[in-house]
This record gives C-alpha cells, sequence and structure tokens, in this order.
C-alpha cells in the first residue's frame, strides 16, 4: 500500500477510535488493567460483535488518564476497514514507519490493532515488535485460532490472553444505569424492577448493540455475519445446506445431550469426522459449545455425548426453531454463559443410575458444587427428582456444595445431612 494511503489511515482510524464516548465499563477490565504494565502482547478475543473494540477503547482511556499518555504515542487500526484489502505482511513495516513519522511519539507506544487476524503472518510482525521496540501491544480478533497453538507458539511467553463475553447481567444493568445492593435483593420495589430487566435481558440477550437500540432483529444479521462470513468464507466449507442446518438445529436445542454420531444422521453428513471439523469451527468463533460428561477416565469424556450451549439467549429465542417455549433450557444456557464468564471448570455429569446433573464445577481433583437447573419446582415429583439427582452427586462424586436455581423459588433444603441452596436465577446472575 502507498504510505499516504496508510498514513491517511492511521489519522482516520484513531480520530474515530478516541471520539468514542458513552462506554460502560466491562467486568474483564479488571484482568486488562492487570496487563498494562507488563510487557505481555494482550490477545482479546470473543464473538463478533461481543464489543471487543470498545474494550480496547476503555483499555486506552484507562492508559490515557492513569499514566499520562500522549495520544501521539497511540496506533489503532481495524483490518476490518475494506481499505485494508490490499494489506498484506509486506505493509507491517511501512505502516508502522509511517506512524513513527506522522506522530512522532515519544517513549512506549501502544498499539491497539483490531481485527488482526485478517492479515496472515501478522504474529511474526508483533514478534518482532515485541523484541526490539518499546511498545504494548493490544490485539482483537473474532476467533479462537488466535489463541491456539500455533500462535501461542510464536508468542511464547510473550501473550496474555482475554475472552471477552457478551453482557453479563451485571453489565446489562449498568448499562441501564441501574445500581443494585444488597439491600435491594429485599425491598419488594427493587426486585420487581430488577425482575422486569432481566426478563428483558433473556429475550434480548448480551449483544451490547442489541441491548442499547432494543432491537432483536439485529440477531438475525449478526448469526448470518458468524456463518457466512467467520465460517463458511474462512474455513472454504463446500456443503453449505448441510452446515447450515447443524447451525440452526444447535440453536434451536440447546442444553440437550447429543452424540457427535445422531448429529450426523439428522443433517446427513457423510461420517463423523465432518460434524467433529464443524463444531470446532463453530466453536473457534465462539458461536456453540460443547460441555462433555464429567468422568475420571479422559476417554470417557472424549467419546460419550456432550451438551451444546449457544454463545447468547437472544440468539437462542431469536432465531432457534420451536414449536413451543422451553425456558428451562433458556436458564441452563444462562448458567452456562455464566460459568464461562466466571472461568469455572465445568462438565455435566450422570449417576450409575442414570441421574443426571445440569453442572458439575471442578476445582483441582475435587468437585466443588454441583448445579441443578430447574425453571418450576412447584410440582412435587419435579422437586424430588432433582434433589435425588444432586444427592448421587453427594455420593458418587463427593461434592460439596449444592445448588438448584429457579425461576423464582428460593429457600433451603437440608437432606442426609447436606444442605441445598435453592435460588431463583435473577438472583444466583447478581452475584460477583
Amino acid at each position: 500500500m502507498e504510505k499516504s494511503k496508510l498514513q491517511e489511515l492511521i489519522i482516520i482510524h484513531k480520530e474515530k477510535f478516541l471520539s468514542r464516548k458513552g462506554l460502560i465499563r466491562r467486568a474483564i477490565q479488571k484482568k486488562t488493567s492487570n496487563h498494562i504494565k507488563s510487557k505481555e502482547i494482550v490477545l482479546i478475543t470473543g464473538v463478533r460483535r461481543s464489543g471487543k473494540s470498545s474494550l480496547m477503547k476503555l483499555i486506552a482511556d484507562d492508559v490515557i488518564s492513569e499514566y499520562k499518555l500522549p495520544v501521539s504515542n497511540l496506533l489503532y487500526l481495524n483490518f476490518e476497514d475494506e481499505r485494508f484489502i490490499d494489506f498484506n505482511f509486506n505493509d507491517f513495516e511501512p505502516l508502522y514507519e509511517t506512524f513513527l513519522g506522522t506522530e512522532k511519539p515519544q517513549g512506549k507506544k501502544f498499539l491497539f490493532l483490531d481485527e488482526i487476524q485478517n492479515i496472515k503472518g501478522w504474529e511474526k510482525w508483533v514478534n518482532r515488535l515485541y523484541e526490539y521496540e518499546d511498545i504494548k501491544v493490544f490485539i482483537t480478533g473474532s476467533n479462537a485460532t488466535l489463541l491456539s497453538s500455533e500462535i501461542s507458539s510464536a508468542l511464547t511467553g510473550r501473550n496474555r490472553q482475554v475472552i471477552l463475553w457478551p453482557f453479563s447481567f451485571n453489565e446489562y444493568l449498568l448499562l441501564k444505569n441501574f445500581s443494585v445492593d444488597d439491600r435491594d435483593l429485599f425491598t419488594t420495589e427493587k426486585k420487581v424492577s430488577i425482575k422486569s430487566m432481566f426478563k428483558e435481558y433473556l429475550s434480548l440477550g448480551g449483544f451490547p448493540e442489541v441491548v442499547k437500540q432494543k432491537d432483536a432483529t439485529l440477531l438475525e444479521q449478526y448469526f448470518k455475519d458468524i456463518i457466512y462470513r467467520d465460517l463458511l468464507a474462512r474455513y472454504s466449507i463446500r456443503k453449505i445446506k448441510e452446515f447450515k442446518e447443524l447451525c440452526l438445529y444447535l440453536i434451536s436445542n440447546t442444553g440437550t445431550i447429543c452424540s457427535y454420531e445422531n448429529l450426523r444422521i439428522f443433517i446427513g453428513a457423510n461420517n463423523v469426522t465432518t460434524i467433529k471439523n464443524y463444531f470446532d469451527y463453530l466453536e473457534n468463533v465462539f458461536l456453540f459449545f460443547r460441555v462433555p460428561l464429567f468422568d475420571y477416565s479422559i476417554k470417557k469424556q472424549i467419546y460419550n455425548p456432550g451438551k451444546f450451549y449457544a454463545i447468547d439467549t437472544g440468539l437462542i429465542k431469536n432465531i432457534g426453531f420451536k414449536f413451543s417455549e422451553n425456558p428451562g433450557h433458556i436458564y441452563e444456557n444462562m448458567v452456562f454463559l455464566a460459568l464461562k464468564r466466571r472461568n469455572a471448570d465445568f462438565y455435566y455429569w450422570k449417576s450409575k443410575k442414570n441421574r443426571e446433573v445440569d453442572f458439575v464445577i471442578r476445582e483441582g481433583l475435587k468437585i466443588k458444587e454441583v448445579i441443578q437447573v430447574c425453571y418450576d419446582m412447584h410440582n412435587k415429583k419435579t422437586k424430588e427428582r432433582e434433589i435425588k439427582s444432586l444427592l448421587a452427586a453427594k455420593n458418587e462424586l463427593e461434592a460439596s456444595h449444592f445448588t438448584i436455581i429457579t425461576e423464582d423459588e428460593e429457600g433451603e433444603e437440608r437432606i442426609d445431612s447436606i444442605k441445598i441452596r435453592i435460588i431463583p436465577l435473577w438472583k444466583w446472575s447478581l452475584e460477583r
């Protein structure tokens, strides 16, 4: 690319980046703020439209205010701009030289590079800057291959990794300028408001722009963009109808146990390897996830059927094809996302007598907590079934904490010397 064009993009992108206002702080900033002082490259990844560019602006604001960074020391570029279509690896060095000549930065430079995975070989350039320049680099991408072993090897010991998820319920309330403290949970008026907002949050999901505009119709375009731009094009998938049917099946059946073989039969794929490859792609772009069965045998974890979840409850409610509402699966998917944000190590589990537990959370070699999600526990048989599953986990896994997450029921059960906490999802979601 011509240096004049590079100079133009450097100036335009920075001006637009710095002019962004009205952003809310993300919970992950507690983690990223610890990385600012270190030299390591920070890789920020996550699903498309989850707010990665906004997070970089929030980080830049922190750097400018806390470290008195002159804006001349800052470079921001978004490589999804179509004006970068002719940009390739050989343009990186002229780009950096143009930045130095245009801005004339003094001292440490901060580089914010958006969707850089679009440029092949980017990690080699960044690695050289890390070695020879006084810089700090933040990178985003909508693809988990940013965290792959290949790139990790290229940046060994030189990177910190951050995954940004769509808004949590706490972040959603922050966007609404609605503060909650522990006393509010006992105030009828405040509880009614929180529960109303929670219902809206479940319906809209956590994609920032969808929430800001209260426009769930955006989700259909997001879904198409991920499938066509991040998947079909990037992985050169030829059987488009087959792949789209898999995506529609998964978004319509979240929280269900299903084997790769059953998925193969459903969409008519030639072999299980094709399904496994498809699912690797889907996880790479953070659209769907597989939770394995807990077993002390790794082999059994791999070969047993998994449970599948989606990146966002709004996508499930607005894209999924169902003959009737299934709020239990929506609730279960939200618990899955919350556990992901908390960086928990979790699985689903079945007892020897085939009693199923939605989530078992492991810490080290022990099962710390067992969680059942039950939308409505008013039916006596339903309640007994959920409790028996927890008791089975107590006996076989020696779990120590037990929780049932409901729509609105709350309380405590004590059975066989164990205490079972019963808590509504809206309240559980507010726990930090």
